[in-house]
């Protein structure tokens, strides 16, 4: 997965700041870094396959509603105006 370098950036400080914070260990960009390459080739392809799954249902329920949602009535004209 290749993410920008802002983004990058950005997960790096916010590692390093977890890890101060929360394990209350310093560590340096390099070893976030690392940190942030294994998150995304071990455990990013299970989110990413999961978010895939999620999105396929939510479009495959609007389809199935396809006819409801977008139905309009053939041969209407007659029937208004004899009203």
């Amino acid at each position: 997965m290749k993410l920008k370098k802002e983004t990058r950036e950005e997960l790096i400080r916010s590692i390093k700041r977890y890890a101060d914070e929360e394990l209350e260990v310093e560590i340096g960009d390099l070893k976030a870094g690392l940190l942030l390459d294994y998150c995304l080739e071990e455990i990013g392809p299970s989110v990413y396959n999961e978010a895939i799954k999620d999105a396929q249902a939510y479009f495959l329920g609007k389809v199935e509603d396809l006819e409801g949602s977008c139905y309009e009535p053939e041969l209407g004209y007659w029937p208004k105006r004899d009203r």
